[in-house]
């Protein structure tokens, strides 16, 4: 499973207001200093995705983006030193300092 803090439910759904897309996709593509990425962007639902709906936001993720991401929680952070969603995952063996790149 999935899931998304308050916050970063309540912001999703603020960003989605007016948009054709209906929700967001969360995926997981090689690439960044530790291995693999996390991309988040507004989508709709492809054939094949798995839908999970927290707090009324739709998430939308492909099946070998799921494997990596099964647990994880979503967040969004508002601080003067970042600002963004965050994600915390529990399979990560390693993060890079910024946070943007894992490793199992």
């Amino acid at each position: 499973m999935i899931a998304l803090t308050e916050i970063a439910a309540n912001k999703m759904k603020s960003m989605l207001l007016g948009k054709e897309e209906t929700g967001v996709r969360a995926a997981v593509r090689g690439g960044g200093c530790s291995g693999f990425t996390y991309k988040l962007e507004f989508d709709t639902q492809s054939s094949g995705d798995r839908v999970i709906t927290d707090q009324g936001v739709e998430i939308y993720i492909d099946s070998k983006s799921f494997l990596y991401l099964m647990g994880t929680l979503i967040d969004f952070e508002d601080g003067l030193s970042q600002s963004g969603f965050r994600f915390v995952n529990p399979n990560a063996k390693r993060t890079c300092g910024c946070g943007e790149s894992f490793s199992i």
